[in-house]
């Protein structure tokens, strides 16, 4: 059996089922949108229209069955005997993750077209599955580089096949505003477009560029429509506004966000600007407006504002800022950053939802409900549980997939830097060892990060995140004494063929 994610029990029982157009599929109520969701599964490979019906007499039926609440709301069992499938959860999300792995019991065939004469056979077996963590997440960095909207989708379908449940947007940047406020036009008519862009390495010697217009930016009908195709999915879209850092983009369009007089360009080039938002109440107003538009796009409990690598020069060399500071009997620029956070914390936790940062908002006091994204190790999250506040571990030793897969550059495509090769990510353990059972419950889970300086197009993020993601994803959905490495590369050479066939760029491990 090649399924990725291993599912936790699995017992293999004699024979096998076989799908034919005479299967039935049965559901009703709440389960019928499973049910037609994998009926629309099966359809392309085998030509087979499979009826959904709330009963019948068919010797051949895949039943769809919520039963609340004996198991945990993501959690599923699937039995496949002969002349009878059952997929039974105590909710939809554990009716979609059984008829994902059902998928993956399947020919490899069933991903993807037109193989009408094919014998589409499942071997016996019964899984009792569910997750380990709660968040099993995908960050993706749109801001560098601008994704179509299609790509978009197809990265989610992505996630999907790999059980994970959380979609973080990297909405805006230095180099780039990729979402529509309406209140604010400005900030995609002029953030959202840089006129050349860095070629080659930030590290190189030679500071060329390219002198193209590039940018773009997403409508917020279109991040409705992708919330919907999500959550069809299973999968929540935590979206990221930077500040006060990484904000250039946004200073460009409104330079009274700012703290110099000069006006600002959108950042062509790589690396960390030193221009950020000042902390001027009509800043934080402007922000908290554009929150207001982020929150009706996105319903989501969680809202992620960045909080990272926020220099601190122009708020030492600026008047203002230092007469806010002492206005707010505040010690230092730390704690402005801080005061910063915990403004966003109090507003966002006022209209029911949780403020994300990474783990630089631990710098000055950390906000009273802030979530901790811990990406400098595993430091800033292990501070952060023991704290009582809940984390998500995000090291990028383990979890950064802008770093290389090999030691030879020469045979990889240009990359940030680092190295971190597929079984150092299968190996990783989101639980550090140095919290006690109590301090561990603050871990959510963990995700991977998708960092876009060097990804200037889909088929170079795909290949970045593909089979790392596979691996990861093992990580966060199967029990902590998951399968060897050796067993994940015997499921991913066929699991790899899955990825062919669905049209994933990835990079090749045989």
């Amino acid at each position: 059996m090649h399924v990725i994610p291993q599912p936790n029990h699995v017992i293999p029982t004699q024979g096998s089922f076989e799908l034919t157009n005479a299967t039935v599929i049965v559901a009703e109520g709440a389960a019928m949108a499973k049910a037609e969701q994998l009926a629309s599964w099966l359809r392309p490979a085998t030509g087979f229209r499979l009826p959904i019906q709330p009963a019948t007499e068919s010797t051949s039926t895949i039943a769809l069955v919520l039963r609340e609440p004996r198991l945990p709301s993501e959690a599923y069992e699937l039995a496949v005997a002969p002349g009878r499938i059952q997929l039974t959860a105590a909710s939809e999300a554990g009716l979609f993750y059984a008829g994902q792995t059902l998928r993956q019991l399947l020919p490899v065939e069933i991903f993807d077209q037109d193989h009408h004469a094919m014998d589409w056979t499942i071997p016996c077996v019964h899984i009792t599955d569910a997750p380990r963590f709660g968040w099993r997440g995908a960050h993706l960095d749109v801001a560098r580089h601008f994704m179509p909207m299609a790509f978009l989708k197809k990265f989610v379908d992505g996630l999907a096949l790999h059980k994970y449940n959380v979609f973080h947007l990297h909405l805006t940047e230095d180099q780039g505003w990729r979402i529509q406020i309406k209140k604010y036009p400005l900030l995609t008519e002029l953030g959202a477009w840089r006129e050349t862009t860095r070629t080659g390495h930030e590290r190189d010697a030679d500071r060329s560029f390219d002198n193209k217009r590039h940018g773009g930016f997403y409508t917020a009908d279109q991040l409705r429509e992708l919330v919907a195709y999500a959550a069809a999915r299973h999968i929540t879209i935590v979206p990221e506004i930077e500040m006060p850092g990484h904000a250039q983009a946004a200073i460009a369009a409104h330079p009274e966000l700012g703290n110099v007089p000069e006006e600002l360009d959108v950042m062509p080039n790589w690396g960390i600007s030193k221009h950020v938002f000042n902390a001027e109440e009509g800043t934080i107003l402007f922000l908290q407006d554009v929150l207001a538009e982020v929150l009706d796009i996105f319903p989501g409990k969680y809202i992620h504002i960045g909080g990272d690598e926020c220099p601190k020069d122009e708020w030492k060399s600026s008047p203002k800022m230092q007469a806010r500071i002492k206005e707010l009997g505040l010690g230092d620029e730390y704690e402005l950053q801080s005061y910063f956070i915990r403004r966003m914390d109090t507003w966002l936790g006022a209209r029911g939802r949780v403020l994300v940062g990474w783990d630089e908002i631990l710098e000055g006091g950390l906000a009273d409900s802030a979530t901790v994204m811990s990406w400098r190790g595993e430091a800033g999250g292990i501070a952060a549980a023991r704290a009582g506040h809940d984390v998500v571990m995000a090291p990028n030793t383990y979890t950064y997939f802008d770093y290389l897969q090999s030691v030879d550059k020469a045979s990889e495509p240009l990359a940030i830097g680092g190295f971190l090769p597929l079984e150092t990510v299968h190996g990783y353990e989101p639980i550090p060892k140095e919290l006690t059972p109590q301090e561990a419950s603050h871990v959510l889970g963990t995700q991977f990060q998708l960092w876009t300086e060097y990804m200037p197009v889909p088929e170079h993020v795909e290949y970045m995140t593909y089979p790392r993601a596979c691996a990861l994803a093992e990580v966060a959905w199967s029990m902590q004494s998951r399968p060897s490495y050796a067993d994940f590369l015997q499921r991913l050479a066929v699991h790899e063929a899955r990825l062919d066939k669905l049209g994933m760029k990835r990079r090749r491990t045989i």
